[in-house]
């Protein structure tokens, strides 16, 4: 079978093609240019398409499935033609929309390959031609075939698309599941935003992450779990844990009604939570890229990837110089966050200052700091001793592009072995720079009474 157009992916993939040019605005933007009636065989599945792309031309957007019938009303009259294109758009309606990435992947490689093989045909005219001056011309046609589809060189107007930026939940947070936080964070973290945790080791950065991931899942989303240094089934006990509320050590002994618990979770949910431990120091960026575009690919759609921790994955290439390659690493994590649409949560160690401090600031991230300008969120967890003992903790959001940030939670409820975690009953206030600076001046003030104290002393040395 011929695969110069759609026909040899079958029908049902012609259907779903078609609905996400209608649903999805960013996709239809990278395919409509480029994407013909010609690469369909079935005449109605032309006609439809052409006539999305002429509205698409007047007013910068794909027409909705009532504007395309009414379309079809308009310049279609003969009644076995409009019924025909009716009942065809019905079909494109109501077409799947699993897999669709894989649909949109392989559509616009398809549309790329045919931009590309046209790019040769005429730079193979210029050559056989003998231009040898155009190569410039030769240049600018296989980069222009080869830029098809990128979402990032669209400039847009100011007052383009007013009722979506307008519209009240036009982000589609997914909650990290700690509500005191969320509100703050305005429901959560979006597609393409990323969330990075700022806690000293052993203080419970597997806990927040788990947390997140579990929350999430339990709210009908379908959540990728990667970790290094667990092993699975302590993840797994984790997220038992967090279902029946036994500590780890413990669900053995609860066994039945764990297992209970577990059948009734599974049969609950038609979403999925993945978990996959990954050989540290030996992963990249682009190794997970790739691993997930196979899953999507298989049929499982990701909404949020949690990847416990950042700092175990090594860069694509090395350049010579172990900041810019982290900053590389997080870099990496936003793109493809952006690229594939789903949430990201990470994790990163603090430097040794972090260790004893009783709130973590950004500047005591280990490592580079360009993983604290990529991150959207960054929110910190401390503990002092005193406080890993009463299982409290510190949790500070350092920075937000979303929502309010300098914001400290003191003595918030942090139970490792329970994943419990309570920011809504603990003491809360904002400007910690000034409090920070307010006891400063506490300090220096002190220390200047002691010095008037010593000056006013009889002199002691003889």
């Amino acid at each position: 079978m011929s695969n110069k157009n759609f026909e040899y992916l079958g029908n049902t993939f012609q259907l779903q093609l078609l609905n996400q040019i209608i649903l999805d605005k960013d996709f239809s933007h990278s395919i409509i240019d480029v994407i013909e009636p010609s690469h369909f065989e079935n005449k109605y599945f032309k006609t439809l398409l052409q006539l999305v792309k002429e509205y698409y031309v007047k007013y910068d957007c794909t027409p909705s499935y009532e504007t395309l019938s009414q379309m079809v009303k308009s310049e279609f009259p003969q009644e076995l033609m409009l019924k025909i294109l009716n009942d065809t758009i019905k079909q494109i309606q109501t077409a799947s929309t699993e897999g669709a990435s894989f649909v949109q992947e392989k559509s616009l490689k398809f549309c790329k390959q045919q931009e590309l093989q046209k790019a040769i045909t005429k730079s193979q005219k210029i050559l056989d031609s003998g231009e040898f001056e155009n190569y410039d011309k030769l240049e600018e046609l296989v980069r222009s075939a080869l830029q098809v589809g990128e979402n990032g060189n669209k400039i847009e107007d100011v007052f383009q698309n007013l009722e979506d930026v307008l519209n009240e939940d036009f982000r589609h947070p997914i909650p990290m599941g700690i509500t005191g936080i969320d509100k703050l964070l305005k429901g959560g973290l979006a597609k393409g935003e990323l969330g990075v945790i700022l806690a000293p080791t052993g203080v419970g950065k597997t806990t927040v992450l788990s947390k997140i991931a579990n929350s999430a899942f339990n709210n009908g989303y379908n959540v990728l779990q990667l970790f290094f240094e667990d092993n699975p089934k302590v993840i797994q006990r984790k997220h038992f844990t967090m279902w029946t509320g036994i500590p780890p050590d413990e669900l053995p002994l609860h066994r039945e009604e764990v297992l209970e618990k577990a059948r009734q979770v599974k049969e609950e949910m038609t979403n999925k939570l993945f978990l996959k431990k990954l050989p540290s120091d030996q992963f990249t960026m682009t190794q997970i890229k790739n691993m997930i575009r196979k899953m999507v690919a298989d049929g499982h759609k990701i909404d949020m990837i949690v990847l416990d921790y950042i700092d175990c994955i090594v860069p694509d290439k090395n350049m010579g110089d172990e900041w810019k390659s982290e900053g590389s690493v997080m870099r990496g994590y936003e793109a493809m966050c952006h690229e594939l649409g789903v949430v990201g949560w990470t994790a990163t160690q603090g430097n040794r200052s972090s260790i004893s401090s009783e709130v973590v600031t950004t500047d005591q991230m280990g490592g580079s700091i360009k993983k604290a300008q990529v991150g959207h969120v960054i929110i910190s967890v401390a503990k002092t001793l005193q406080q890993k003992e009463m299982n409290l903790a510190t949790i500070a959001i350092t920075k937000s592009r979303v929502g309010k940030d300098g914001v400290i939670f003191e003595n918030c409820k942090f139970n490792n072995e329970l994943l419990e975690i309570d920011t809504e009953s603990s003491v809360t206030f904002l400007g910690f720079e000034e409090k920070k600076e307010e006891k400063n001046r506490d300090r220096i003030k002190e220390l200047m009474e002691k010095r008037k104290e010593r000056v006013q002393q009889p002199n002691n040395f003889n």
